[in-house]
C-alpha cells in the first residue's frame, strides 16, 4: 500500500471540520449522528416520522461507519463539540468507547429498567467495563426469504426452518434442474452485503470460528463446498445489492439479505414468499445479530437533552413507529400491535426462529477495526472471488488472504470477539 501524504490527512481533517461546523446548529437543536438508516427514504422517515413527536428539535446527519472514529476524535481535538448523539453499531461504537469519548449512562439505564431491555444486549453496551457506554436502540438481523414456488422443490424431510447448508444446495441443484434456471441469489453486487454472509453465517457454521479458523480445515472445505453450490446460484448475483427486486420479478426465488433490504418485496407480496432462518453447518446456526446502540459523546452542547432523546427513542410508543417504518426491531419489551404489516411480521418471525433455534450460534460484526473496517470486509470478498468466481485452488488463497488478514489484526490490535475465543491482545489466525 502506497503512503498518504501528510498534505492529504490535513486535507480530509479541514474537510471533518467544515462539516462538523455545517452540523453545528446555533438555535440550539441537538445533532443527532447515525451510521444506521443512512439510505435517503430511510433518512426522511427518521426526520419526518420518527422524531417529529421530540422536543428541542433534532438535526438528524448520517455519516459511513469508517468516519466515526475519525470524526468524533476530529472534534475532541479542536475543542468543537457540536455531536451530541451518536447512534451505531455494536462494533463501531466499541473503538469511541476505547478512546474515552462517550457518557457513561448508568443512571439512565437505571430509569430505563423497567422497559424490558435484555440484561445480555445491555450487557454489550458496557464493553466489559462498569459504566453502561451505550442504551441499546433497535436490532435487526439476516433472513432468508423463498418464492412459494420453490417449496415443493425442498428436499425430502426437510424443515425449511430448520434447514442445513447441504439440504439448501440440494433444494437449488433440483430447481435448477426442474426449471433449467439458477434460482438462489445472493447479495455479491459490488453495495451488496455479502461479506456479511461470510463473516455472519457460513464461516461460524462450518468453523466455529471467524479470524482464529479463518485458513482451517475446516475452511478448506466450506469454501470447496460453496464453490460447488455456486454453480446453481443465478450468475446476476454478483450485480445483486439488494434481493428485493431479484424476489419480486422472479429472476431469483431463494435469497439470503438483510432483512431491510427484502422487506420491500415481503410487504408488496406477502402472500407469495416465506421467510425463514439461515441454513446451519457442521458447527451449529451461525447468524449475525445486528444491534444498534445510542450513546452521548463527551463534550456534548446538552447533555440532559441527550439523555431525554435517548429516552424518547427507548419509548414502546417510538420503538414501534421504527419497526413500521423503517423495519428495525425493538429492544425494549414492545408486543406488536396486531395491525403490523403481514410482510413485516414475517421478517420478525425469521429472526426470532433463528435466534431461539437449539443450535443458534450469534456472530457479532467485526470488532476493533475503526475505519478500517472495509479492508476486513475485503479479505473475505477478495477470498469469495479467487475461489468461488475464478476457480482458483483453496488452499493457497487462504494462506495468502490469510496473511493480509493476519496484517490487518496486528496494525489494529483487534482483539476477538464472538463467535472467536476472547483474546488478551491482538486475535490471532491460527
Amino acid at each position: 500500500m502506497r503512503r498518504t501524504p501528510a498534505w492529504f490527512g490535513l486535507l480530509v481533517c479541514a474537510g471533518l471540520l467544515a462539516t462538523i461546523a455545517d452540523a453545528a446548529d446555533p438555535t440550539g437543536r441537538l445533532v443527532f449522528l447515525s451510521t444506521q438508516l443512512r439510505p435517503i427514504g430511510e433518512a426522511q422517515k427518521m426526520r419526518n416520522l420518527v422524531l417529529k413527536e421530540f422536543s428541542p428539535e433534532v438535526d438528524y446527519i448520517t455519516d459511513l461507519p469508517q468516519r466515526l472514529l475519525t470524526r468524533i476524535e476530529t472534534e475532541r481535538q479542536v475543542g468543537m463539540h457540536n455531536i451530541d448523539v451518536v447512534g451505531a453499531l455494536h462494533g463501531e461504537l466499541q473503538p469511541l468507547a476505547t478512546l474515552g469519548a462517550l457518557v457513561p449512562l448508568d443512571d439512565l439505564a437505571g430509569k430505563l429498567a423497567g422497559r424490558g431491555i435484555p440484561n445480555r444486549l445491555l450487557a454489550l453496551g458496557k464493553f466489559g467495563s462498569p459504566h453502561q457506554l451505550y442504551i441499546p436502540w433497535m436490532q435487526a438481523g439476516y433472513i432468508m426469504v423463498a418464492n412459494k414456488q420453490a417449496l415443493p422443490y425442498l428436499p425430502s424431510g426437510a424443515d425449511i426452518n430448520a434447514l442445513t447448508y447441504d439440504q439448501l444446495g440440494t433444494w437449488a441443484i433440483t430447481l435448477q434442474q426442474k426449471t433449467g434456471k439458477r434460482l438462489l441469489g445472493f447479495p455479491a453486487g459490488p453495495h451488496g452485503l455479502m461479506h456479511r454472509f461470510f463473516e455472519g453465517f457460513l464461516y461460524p457454521s462450518y468453523t466455529g470460528g471467524v479470524v482464529v479458523p479463518f485458513r482451517s480445515e475446516a475452511a478448506e472445505a466450506m469454501w470447496t463446498q460453496f464453490a460447488s453450490l455456486w454453480r446453481s446460484v443465478n450468475p446476476n448475483s454478483t450485480g445483486y445489492n439488494f434481493m428485493d427486486q431479484p424476489l419480486l420479478s422472479g429472476d431469483v426465488w431463494i435469497g439470503f439479505d438483510h432483512i431491510a433490504r427484502v422487506l420491500g418485496a415481503l410487504r408488496q407480496k406477502p402472500n407469495e414468499f416465506v421467510a425463514f432462518p439461515a441454513p446451519a453447518g457442521p458447527k451449529g446456526r451461525g447468524y449475525m445479530p445486528l444491534l444498534v446502540g445510542l450513546a452521548v459523546v463527551r463534550g456534548a452542547p446538552d447533555i440532559a437533552e441527550s439523555m431525554a432523546l435517548i429516552d424518547y427513542l427507548t419509548q414502546p410508543a417510538t420503538q414501534i413507529t421504527l419497526a413500521r417504518t423503517v423495519g428495525f426491531f425493538p429492544v425494549v419489551s414492545a408486543k406488536l400491535p396486531p395491525d403490523l404489516d403481514l410482510g413485516l411480521k414475517m421478517g420478525a418471525g425469521a429472526i426470532a426462529e433463528m435466534q431461539s433455534a437449539k443450535d443458534a450460534l450469534p456472530a457479532l460484526p467485526p470488532v476493533g477495526f475503526g475505519e478500517r473496517d472495509a479492508e476486513f470486509d475485503s479479505v473475505f470478498m477478495e477470498t469469495f472471488q479467487l475461489i468461488v468466481l475464478r476457480g482458483q485452488k483453496t488452499r493457497p488463497v487462504l494462506d495468502r488472504e490469510a496473511e493480509t488478514l493476519k496484517r490487518l489484526i496486528s496494525e489494529t490490535g483487534a482483539s476477538c470477539w464472538q463467535p472467536d475465543p476472547p483474546s488478551t491482545g491482538a486475535c490471532l489466525v491460527q
